[in-house]
This record gives structure tokens, sequence and C-alpha cells, in this order.
């Protein structure tokens, strides 16, 4: 069985960058089995680039990056579906035993380290949750918004409270439909042994650092490309969809703010600046969590060597790595 590549790192650190020259090296023969693997497949793990509408702001791939190398789980779903963490794994597994079949390396690359856990430690299965307690939900924040319904979650369930910001409407949501239905902290049921599938042969983990003060110029860069780029006109077209504002979509990095720079709320430069900072925000907290999470994982440095897929392939095809797994 064909190893799995998994490549995790923070916004604009360029992993999938990485991922793309490092399924080129592997088409030619230099990879993982002593050079068996015959090219890699990019597997999608990043909650915003599974949505079809958020191409420039989730930096999705370009269409001639995608035609290049196979690309999988990019802009699968509507920006109107809240795309969950089970789902993906589903996805995901299927996407890697197909890549595995045809003989290729599945190269799974993201930055949501909540589905590399998933998808390497399996997930606790929670009890449906019923209509009911989902409206109740709903409607409390619709009534109090985030901080409100935060507040009231502290009084029901301290402990996810303590775990989750004031303005994380989404989390808030699922929290407190999961304490209305079940009567249990949603923290209970997470510490409950897993039940779902979990990717099995040998896989490497890697997550891909940068100096901070550096991937903080990548993320300020990235974003002002972004808008040279078309990125109002994308969040401008996501608006005129009306959709729920707490969907996960309307929330990634940039619609916010873009949203009301096209309403004429903010400036150009204001609006800049605001999704600049929630970006280096969400990259520090991403760093956090590899840190704190993935620390069983290959630390790969960017000062390292200008193309990182000749320290990673080497690591591999010698056997200078153990599978964590």
């Amino acid at each position: 069985m064909e190893c799995a590549i998994l490549i995790a790192g923070p916004t604009a650190s360029g992993k999938s960058r990485l991922a793309i020259e490092l399924a080129m090296e592997l088409a030619r023969d230099q990879g993982c089995d002593r050079g068996k693997a015959r090219g890699g497949v990019i597997i999608n793990a990043d909650s915003m680039q599974v949505y079809r509408e958020l191409r420039i702001l989730s930096a999705r791939p370009s269409a001639d990056e995608e035609a290049a190398i196979p690309h999988r789980l990019y802009g699968i779903t509507s920006a109107a579906a809240a795309f969950s963490v089970g789902r993906w794994v589903t996805l995901a597994l299927a996407e890697i035993a197909a890549a595995r079949q045809r003989g290729q390396v599945p190269i799974v690359v993201g930055g949501t380290g909540l589905y590399f856990q998933a998808l390497t430690e399996g997930m606790a299965e929670i009890p449906d949750i019923s209509d009911t307690a989902r409206g109740e939900a709903r409607r409390r924040l619709d009534e109090l918004g985030a901080v409100g319904l935060h507040d009231v979650l502290r009084q029901r369930d301290p402990e996810m409270a303590a775990r989750l910001q004031p303005t994380d409407s989404q989390r808030l949501v699922r929290a407190y439909e999961v304490i209305l239905a079940t009567g249990v902290s949603l923290a209970h049921w997470q510490r409950q042994p897993a039940t779902t599938a979990v990717l099995a042969g040998p896989w490497w983990g890697f997550v891909l650092n940068r100096p901070r003060q550096d991937l903080y110029r990548r993320c300020d860069a990235r974003l002002a490309a972004m808008l040279d780029q078309g990125a109002l006109d994308e969040v401008a077209a996501l608006a005129a969809l009306e959709l729920d504002p707490s969907l996960p979509a309307m929330k990634a990095l940039g619609v916010p703010e873009l949203i009301r720079l096209s309403r004429g709320e903010l400036t150009r430069a204001v609006a800049l600046a605001a999704a600049q900072q929630a970006t280096r925000r969400y990259a520090k907290r991403q760093m956090t969590w590899f840190r704190n999470k993935m620390c069983s994982w290959n630390d790969i440095n960017t000062q390292d060597s200008e193309r990182l897929s000749n320290i990673i392939i080497p690591f591999i095809s010698e056997n200078q790595l153990t599978p964590p797994n």
C-alpha cells in the first residue's frame, strides 16, 4: 500500500505550492516506496476551499494548477451549505483509497487542524440533534447575537464557553444546540472514544513553518493581491445570494470586511487593513494548534531549503522517518 503524505501549515505559508511541487517530483518516480509511486494526487484539507464561490479569497489553486496536477475536494459544495468535519473525512478517505488503488500518492494539504485530527485520530459520535434544538439555538443567536449567546452558554455549559471566542457564532450555536438536545456538554461527547473511520496504512505528517513576521508579511501581501485579482467582485456575488450570515463561508477570512466595502460602509484601505489583521490573528491560532495538537508531526522550516519537496521525498524514500501511525 502506498504511503500518504499530510502537509499542514498556517494560511499563506506556501503549503499548496509545496504540494504541487511534491506531486510533480513524485511523477518523476522519486517518491514513496523507493520510486514505485506514479505521481501524486492533492486532496484539500482546508475548510474554506471546499466552497465553490470562494476561489480567490480561499486561495484555491488556479485552474491551470488544477489541470496540471490532480486536485480533489476543492470547490465541491455551495456556500449555502454548512460543510461538516465528518463529511470531509468520509470524502477524504474515499479519495485517499482511490489514489492508492491507482498507485498514486495521496497528498493531503490544508490549514484546518481539526480536519487532520479527525482524519488521523477519528471523532466521537454525538447523538443526533433535533430540529427543535437547532431552531432554538439559531433563534437565540438571532435574538442575542454571538456575544449574548456566549453569555447564555457560559451559564449552561461553562466548559465549552471557556473554549470558544464570544464572536464565534457557528461554534457557539453548535455547543448550545448540543447542550439543549442532550443535556450534556459538547466537551463530554468530544472526550468519548472515537467511533469514526481513520486513515489506515502508512502516512507521514509534516507541518510547514515560517518565521512569524515573514508569515504575517505574506498574509498582508496576499490579501492585497486578492483585491487586485477580483476578490471584491467575488464577495459581492456571494453577498447577492443573501445567505445566512452565520454560515461558515460568510465568515471566511476577508468576507465580512469586503462585504462592508462593497456596501460603502468601509473604505478600501480600512477594509483591507481589517481583513489583514483578522488573517494574521487566524494564522497565529493555526500555529498554536499545530504546535499543541500535532507535536508528533515533522516540522519543516521554509528556511531549510528553497525546494522543500527535496527535504520530504528523501526522508520518506530512505525510511529516515517512522510513520506516526
